[in-house]
């Protein structure tokens, strides 16, 4: 396998996880490796965003207004995915809906433990990766139903 198309993957997947697939998919690679690649770019943004979320946070707070903070739809759909579920449900639900760095950015506003949520995000990275480059390559006619978009 040539590294430029597994960095290709892995650049694709850490903005929005389905990307590596399609960039797999799109480039030929086996599965395997797109999986794994898939996998990879996740937990890069998972990494950087997990240590550098606090400095971030703080930047952000020492230039923010003193008024107080109104919730909003997304906010609140946050809140109530932690409570009910937990770190769990995030990094569930990390590859599906929120993006590598937004299911990141969500649990360490929650102050979860970097070893708690990069478990838990590794785990949820390798299944997922695995489940939707299984599907793509699998079920006929997928891949040309995302390149039509």
């Amino acid at each position: 396998m040539q590294v430029g198309k597994l960095i290709s993957i892995i650049i694709a997947s850490t903005i929005k996880f389905i990307g590596g697939p399609l960039t797999g998919a799109a480039l030929g690679v086996p599965w395997v490796q797109t999986a794994l690649g898939t996998a990879l770019g996740m937990m890069l943004s998972v990494a950087v965003v997990t240590f550098a979320g606090n400095a971030i946070q703080a930047v952000i707070d020492r230039y923010r207004s003193r008024k107080p903070r109104r919730f909003t739809k997304r906010t609140r759909r946050a809140v109530r995915i932690w409570k009910r579920f937990g770190m769990a449900g995030i990094a569930f639900l990390t590859p599906l809906i929120l993006t590598p760095i937004g299911g990141t950015a969500i649990a360490v506003s929650f102050r979860v433990g970097r070893l708690r949520l990069l478990s838990h995000m590794l785990v949820s990275a390798a299944f997922w990766a695995v489940l939707q480059t299984l599907l793509l390559y699998q079920v006929p006619g997928l891949l040309g139903f995302f390149s039509h978009r």
